[in-house]
């Protein structure tokens, strides 16, 4: 008992960090690009989160299943991401006008190394579980709430300590980072999976999942996963500069939630924390489909109480669009993961999740994020340094319409379109639903059964 529950703590302290370093600056960033004059090349950084996400994870993870065991590889990552964040808030701190060539440069070498993390933490947490003789499966869970919970911790740190402001966020999650490197070494050892027989470039970045495509319904899910996954990284890029531009806006210059951006950002990743307790009752009453469905207008209401809310007396809009980011994220996720597991053969599962992952947080998150800076943001919004706050009230209230516009709009297309076969199954419990939302906070979801 004595050794299981040592496990269990080392794991949950792993969890937290491994989180702790993305919350550090991931919602707050925008708020110091759009300070030093960057506030038009914001998305751009989120961009090139979703890019590296596409071929980063599965470069990394086939290295560590065949040559370099998973709890060295972790520090290895983390010795680089955290290296390179490092160097982008030393520079930041020693230039006088830091140049987005630089920033840009040492932000992507960082996030390109972190990336591959998250899903080494999942294969350090397994092993070390099933070393112990504990089922992941109900085990894996409670560990992994952890994660969100430095999330969480990172966002109102950098938050209270005015770091949301300023580059000493890079460099709070560039320390967490090496912390990381030299904790991730004492985890249980990870055997490496030795083969005489070289992978393909194919199965090593996991490209033989789109065989699935060929099944139209398959294909149909997978497109619609894409287009929904234009929306995880908006706010997520947006939401804290535009709330943080209403301190400069007279009549909420002394609001709270104003000069506490990062905070009132912080209430959506504990929705998505308590969300997941909804799941299993919701997959049982409306099935896939209607999961998906409430997570596709969950959106619409994310975006457009984005839209209707201020830090005022609006400030209520602005916390219902944090609460409905639960929904939105998690029902998405799960009965994403959960429809694909159903319909793919079990040679293909692992792959068919990697896809939907490669959809979603990749193809879909890296596209929206571009358009919605280059296309809507960019043009309504006046995202330099001496802007006028109040006068680009509208056009970011015109913004989140256009996005809760589009949410909609993929909403009733997709029950137009999709045709859910519906087929009895074991009612999923509270364990799997929070096993299968075990990826990152912003949506990367993991099976494990």
């Amino acid at each position: 008992m004595k050794t299981t529950n040592g496990i269990k703590s080392k794991l949950i302290l792993m969890n937290f960090l491994e989180f702790a370093i993305w919350g550090s600056y991931l919602v707050s960033m925008g708020i110091y690009l759009s300070s030093i004059g960057l506030g038009n090349r914001i998305f751009w950084f989120y961009t090139i989160q979703g890019i590296v996400s596409l071929f980063m994870p599965a470069l990394i993870g086939n290295i560590a299943d065949k040559y370099i065991p998973a709890q060295k590889m972790l520090s290895g990552c983390q010795a680089f991401a955290g290296l390179f964040m490092l160097l982008s808030g030393f520079y930041c701190m020693s230039a006088p006008d830091p140049q987005f060539s630089v920033i840009f440069t040492l932000y992507t070498l960082s996030v390109a190394f972190y990336m591959p993390t998250i899903g080494l933490c999942n294969a350090v947490a397994f092993n070390a579980l099933n070393q112990v003789g504990l089922d992941t499966v109900k085990n894996f869970p409670p560990i992994r709430v952890w994660g969100t919970i430095g999330f969480i911790f990172a966002e109102l740190l950098v938050n209270f300590t005015g770091f949301q402001s300023s580059y000493m966020q890079f460099l709070t999650s560039g320390l967490l980072s090496l912390i990381l490197m030299c904790y991730a070494v004492t985890m249980p050892n990870c055997p490496v999976k030795s083969s005489s027989s070289s992978s393909s470039l194919t199965e090593i970045l996991g490209l033989q999942a789109f065989k699935l495509f060929k099944n139209p319904t398959m294909a149909i899910f997978f497109v619609f996963s894409f287009l929904l996954g234009v929306c995880l990284q908006i706010t997520n890029s947006y939401g804290t500069p535009y709330i943080d531009s209403f301190q400069y806006i007279a009549q909420y210059a002394d609001d709270w939630a104003a000069r506490n951006a990062t905070a009132l950002i912080a209430i959506s990743q504990a929705s998505e924390a308590l969300c997941i307790l909804l799941i299993p009752m919701c997959l049982k009453r409306f099935g896939i489909k209607g999961v998906v469905l409430m997570a596709m207008f969950a959106w619409v209401l994310r975006f457009g109480f984005f839209g209707l809310g201020n830090t005022g007396s609006g400030v209520i809009f602005l916390v219902l669009s944090c609460i409905v980011y639960g929904v939105a994220f998690d029902f998405f996720n799960v009965a994403g993961g959960l429809f694909v597991d159903e319909k793919t053969d079990t040679s293909m599962r692992s792959s068919g999740q990697g896809l939907f992952m490669m959809m979603t947080n990749g193809l879909g998150a890296s596209i929206g994020t571009w358009v919605a800076g280059t296309f809507v943001i960019n043009r309504l919004v006046d995202m330099g340094p001496d802007a006028d706050a109040a006068v680009n009230l509208s056009g970011w209230q015109t913004s989140w319409f256009i996005f809760s516009a589009y949410a909609a709009i993929v909403a009733v297309l997709f029950i137009i379109i999709f045709r859910e076969k519906r087929k009895k199954r074991e009612t999923i419990s509270l364990e799997e639903a929070e096993d299968i939302a075990g990826g990152d906070p912003e949506g990367m979801p993991g099976i494990n059964k």
